[in-house]
């Protein structure tokens, strides 16, 4: 068995076994295979796709990579979410204090920023001092502590995955069906969990631009679950423009604690709620919906999820003033307002191309060693639905380079698309799917 004929063969559109999958990520895992080989191992796969035992078999040799987290010393259900990615998505921030409140555990492993999405980790660090590279053991302490930890990858944990995420980001195999129910289900199922609900991300800002595809992808991945035992459950959402109302590390702090405090955007809110009510209800905590939505309001309003937030930042080392001043987080030197030439509805946003935006003014990355500006992004005033006037702020540019600011606010108006009739807001959950 060889790397070069493994190669060939899905470039020729044929079946792997399990045995040639596993060939391949060992040895790439073991720095036997070299990064341009796995490249063109993606771009085969991106090209020919795979059958289900083909990624249920890449998933599993992913997971077994390295180290099975073993979970069951600690006491309840265990219960992840993943979304498959989108612009201004700050749910995860929102959504673990939330649900851990109610000892449901939730062991969450997190990235960073992949393509034109952002990061949960990028979010997380740039809270000064908030450490994301726990180890097992802290990890594990952690979760006995406040039923809450979030990570990102260790060598130990799906180590495969970790090299062939940063891999895709570079090589444009990002949106690939079997590559990204493979990366996810890998590290969740490694994770140790009972449970995971899914938020799989469709429109323009998401990696699965087309419903159909976006719920491909979902059956796939809780298939995959159901074959390794365990509860999945996963949700269609909209990503046909920002959620919420802003888009960079620190703003998206920012607002993921004002709605912990009450003060949410509608649809990042039902977003959240939505989610959290699975969570929720897998944990058995909750037996029918509207109880869970309820208990996870009473959580909001009575401040228990904004203590577990601050609970979580303080044991992963970060400085829990920032939930009371946020002059604590990076902030931009600039801001530039983004004016409308045009009038008339909102009808549609080019996501995907805010995104890259957000990359081009460094709140993301064009290149695996390139730094994160946590105070670069933007703060989104209008969307679609709304009604707009010529001069109408769409939205605001924060950047630590004027003339960079001043560039990336001319092509943002750019994503704009008007229409004279009224607009109606798209809807926000597009599909349930149960095991």
């Amino acid at each position: 068995m060889n790397t070069y004929e493994i190669i060939k063969k899905k470039r020729d559109g044929k079946a792997l076994t399990k045995e040639e999958m596993n060939f391949l990520i060992n040895g790439y895992t073991k720095h036997n295979i070299k990064d341009y080989q796995l490249a063109a191992f993606l771009m085969a796969v991106y090209y020919r796709g795979m059958s289900f035992d083909e990624t249920t078999n890449l998933t599993i040799a992913m997971m077994d990579s390295g180290k099975v987290f073993d979970l069951s010393a600690i006491p309840g259900i265990k219960v992840d979410k993943h979304s498959t990615g989108g612009v201004g998505d700050k749910v995860s921030l929102i959504l673990a204090p939330l649900v851990a409140c109610y000892g449901v555990v939730v062991p969450m492993v997190s990235g960073r920023g992949l393509g034109h999405t952002g990061g949960t980790l990028d979010k997380l660090e740039s809270i000064p001092g908030f450490r994301t590279n726990l180890t097992y053991q802290e990890f594990v302490t952690n979760l006995k502590s406040i039923g809450l930890a979030m990570m990102g990858q260790t060598e130990e944990l799906a180590p495969a995955d970790r090299k062939i995420y940063a891999l895709r980001d570079v090589t444009a195999t990002v949106d690939s069906i079997p590559l990204i129910a493979a990366s996810i289900m890998s590290k969740k199922l490694a994770e140790g969990i009972d449970g995971l609900v899914l938020d799989v991300k469709t429109g323009s800002g998401a990696f699965m631009p087309k419903l159909s595809l976006a719920k491909k992808l979902a059956k796939i991945m809780i298939e995959i679950g159901k074959k390794m035992n365990k509860k999945v459950t996963a949700f269609i959402t909209d990503m046909s423009q920002p959620l919420g109302r802003t888009v960079g590390n620190a703003l998206e702090v920012i607002e993921a604690i004002e709605a912990l405090k009450g003060k949410g955007e509608k649809d990042l809110m039902e977003v959240v709620l939505t989610l959290g009510e699975a969570m929720l209800l897998m944990g058995k905590k909750a037996n029918t919906k509207n109880k869970a939505r309820k208990l996870l309001q009473q959580s909001i309003d009575q401040r228990n999820a904004l203590e577990k937030f601050r609970q979580l930042v303080r044991l992963q080392g970060g400085d829990e003033r920032v939930i009371d001043d946020y002059s604590l987080l990076a902030t931009a030197k600039y801001q530039i307002g983004v004016k409308s030439s045009k009038a008339g509805y909102v009808a549609k946003i080019d996501t995907q191309k805010i995104g890259m935006l957000a990359v081009e003014l460094g709140a993301g990355r064009k290149k695996l060693e390139d730094r994160i500006d946590p105070a670069a992004g933007f703060i989104v005033n209008k969307k679609i639905g709304d009604l707009v006037r010529v001069g109408d702020i769409l939205a605001l540019v924060l950047a630590n380079d004027i003339d960079l600011a001043r560039d990336i606010a001319l092509k943002f108006s750019g994503c704009y698309s008007f229409q004279k009739n009224r607009v109606f807001k798209p809807k926000l959950i597009t599909s349930h799917f149960k095991p």
